[in-house]
């Protein structure tokens, strides 16, 4: 349908006005629950526990899309765009992820080490208790730049997909969320190794192309602002330090091109530190808005350019 360029952009603009709101009722917390309920450890026999992921997994997606396919089908055409402009902001966290990091920062600047090991902890699960200062930054910005895909670009990119195929982007976003919550929640290789491959193993392919467009689209930044060859260095030489195959792409650029060090103990270091954390902090927030706003950019563009296309094809057809 016609308006997805506008929902893409209205959708971005209420993230960045309301955030995440922390309520029960939040549809992403209505999704964590619902997961919660069939994804519990130690509740199936062990070798029922990997087809109980893949249909927890089907079950999750199919409940989460069925309340869009219902409003696509039935609702006025105004009713399902302000529906998935909604919907796009609650699958978008551009907001919240900076208020995180604002969060660890902020205790930070002012002694509070507790609190920034309380606040890094949302972010991470490594044990924080014996973390210096620039570790427990290191932990809310390595977070942030790894979700620049999984929480913004990643949405986006299947957004723009799902409208340009089938005229409902607002499917491909929600489709996303699901398959990340699943991961966020499951994809561990502790006790829920087995009822978490599948959430872990989709979540990997759907992120598959949006890390490499926002790889791209971190490359091209980097190029402007003369640090091609730094953010290159460190792409080539520590992306695979991070696990998996999309998660050590933006790590690794972003450390690279802004000079700092990504450190998590005795697992990995990403980077050199040209620039302590706290002096680069405020680069690495800079070069992610330019990644989401180009992207965007480009997504608007797309879509635009395909209803235009659709415009003048029926327009045609009517004889104009």
């Amino acid at each position: 349908m016609a308006f997805g360029s506008i929902i893409l952009f209205l959708g971005l603009i209420l993230d960045r006005i309301i955030g995440d709101p922390r309520s029960r009722f939040h549809p992403v917390a209505l999704l964590g629950n619902l997961i919660g309920l069939w994804g519990r450890i130690n509740f199936y026999p062990k070798g029922f526990e990997r087809f109980a992921g893949v249909v927890g997994w089907i079950f999750t997606v199919a409940v989460a899309l069925l309340p869009c396919v219902l409003i696509y089908a039935f609702a006025p055409g105004w009713v399902f765009v302000i529906f998935s402009v909604v919907a796009l902001s609650f699958c978008v966290g551009w907001k919240s992820l900076e208020q995180h990091v604002f969060a660890v920062e902020g205790a930070l600047k002012s002694g509070d080490e507790e609190e920034a090991r309380r606040k890094v902890q949302y972010m991470v699960s490594r044990d924080t208790k014996s973390l210096t200062f620039e570790q427990i930054r290191s932990g809310a910005y390595e977070s942030a730049a790894e979700n620049l895909v999984d929480s913004i670009i990643a949405p986006l990119f299947w957004f723009v997909a799902f409208e340009l195929l089938f005229g409902a982007g607002i499917f491909g976003a929600v489709l996303f969320r699901c398959a990340n919550t699943m991961d966020a929640m499951l994809g561990y290789k502790d006790e829920r190794v087995r009822l978490g491959w599948f959430s872990a193993r989709a979540d990997d392919v759907f992120a598959f192309l949006p890390a490499r467009v926002a790889g791209a689209v971190l490359i091209l930044i980097f190029a402007c602002t003369g640090r091609f060859k730094k953010a290159a260095f460190v792409f080539k030489s520590d992306r695979k330090k991070r696990p998996g195959f999309n998660g050590g792409i933006p790590m690794s650029l972003i450390a690279g091109g802004c000079g700092v060090c990504f450190d998590k103990p005795n697992v990995y270091k990403i980077g050199v530190p040209e620039i302590s954390l706290e002096e680069g902090g405020r680069k690495i927030i800079f070069v992610m808005r330019a990644a989401v706003v180009i992207c965007a950019v480009l997504g608007v563009a797309l879509i635009g350019i395909f209803e235009f296309g659709e415009l003048m094809v029926f327009a045609t057809g009517l004889g104009f």
